[in-house]
């Protein structure tokens, strides 16, 4: 028993913070030993319905008989209504010929899959938001967000130069990282509005806009002031991407891209490295965020450039380009790209 007012030692704080840590640690990792089990409960109940079906024309009066049986024996257990049998029988339906993604459906929550499940019709398309919603711990409504937005086909159809830039170990996450495309249908703008106007949006709903840019980035500052020969630059919006471990600097136009804002955008990177960079930061990148772009200008422009950059636009009222689909490259390209970012 510890002495009444016995003073606490001095290292007490880094001791609760080390339990706490740990504490969380073991309650995720319960957490997803648990959802796995229920994935796979839900597996293999759909697997049992689907062959039933198979085998006979009344599988619906199957399934809302074998749920009302369920329920009587198991009052106190959810999941087991007739839509959600249903449900677990078209899950099955949908990957019990892809052994590749029969792994990641294990990892993400039930009602995750069947967001994924029932949104997205690609098995490409679906590896992609198994995978991202894994690796980023999207919410459901983030991930029906990033869906909407169609991050798949934006993400896919990205233009940087980070394949000549960056090392394979941050090349593919790289790509994940930057978009082709950002939705900024939050902001209250009208279609004519300045760079500074846009950048205090932006600023004034920074948590909506760092989950725009995909829930990974932290905000750094705005205007972030650089100094090289006692000349005075500055950065639109600085952040740091936490799994890629770097700053992150953007530049806002509100206009069409022009081939220059690569050579300003490749002078602060290098002044970004050379004096802002922390010791074990990955080199700094780029992101020139316009209002209109020509792929064919953006392509020549970033060819021959030494630091990463990636180019992309912006929409202020959500707009899904239906032509996407066809301009996406192919599915070893794709396949290859999701491997490389785990």
């Amino acid at each position: 028993m510890p002495k009444k007012n016995q003073p606490v030692p001095t290292d007490y704080g880094a001791l609760l913070v080390a339990v706490k840590e740990r504490v969380r640690a073991a309650q995720y990792q319960a957490l997803k030993t648990v959802n796995k089990e229920l994935v796979g409960l839900y597996w293999d109940i759909g697997r049992m319905i689907d062959s039933r079906q198979t085998a006979s024309e009344r599988g619906d009066v199957v399934v809302k008989k074998l749920a009302e049986d369920l329920r009587a024996e198991f009052p106190g257990v959810a999941g087991f209504s007739w839509r959600n049998l249903f449900y677990m029988s078209e899950f099955y339906s949908a990957y019990r010929d892809l052994p590749k993604l029969q792994p990641l459906v294990a990892m993400i929550g039930w009602t995750h899959n069947l967001i994924i499940l029932q949104r997205c019709s690609d098995p490409l398309e679906r590896e992609f938001y198994l995978r991202m919603t894994r690796k980023f711990g999207w919410s459901k409504n983030v991930l029906v967000h990033q869906i909407e937005n169609q991050s798949y086909e934006k993400t896919l159809l990205g233009q940087t130069n980070f394949d000549r830039t960056l090392t394979p170990e941050l090349r593919a996450q790289a790509k994940l990282a930057v978009k082709d495309e950002y939705v900024f249908d939050f902001l209250e703008l009208g279609e004519e509005h300045s760079e500074r106007e846009l950048e205090r949006a932006l600023i004034a709903r920074v948590e909506d806009f760092l989950r725009a840019m995909g829930g990974l980035f932290a905000f750094v500052g705005s205007q972030f002031r650089l100094e090289v020969e006692d000349k005075e630059y500055f950065i639109d919006l600085l952040l740091f991407h936490r799994r890629l471990k770097c700053l992150v600097a953007v530049e806002l136009k509100i206009g069409e891209f022009q081939p220059e804002y690569v050579g300003k955008m490749q002078f602060y990177l290098a002044a970004l490295d050379r004096q802002v960079r922390e010791k074990g930061e990955n080199p700094s990148i780029g992101i020139i965020l316009c209002k209109e772009k020509n792929r064919t200008i953006v392509e020549y422009a970033l060819q021959d450039g030494r630091k990463p950059i990636g180019v992309a636009t912006y929409q202020i009222v959500k707009r899904l380009p239906k032509e996407l689909k066809g301009q996406l490259p192919g599915p070893e390209e794709i396949a290859k790209l999701l491997d490389g970012g785990n």
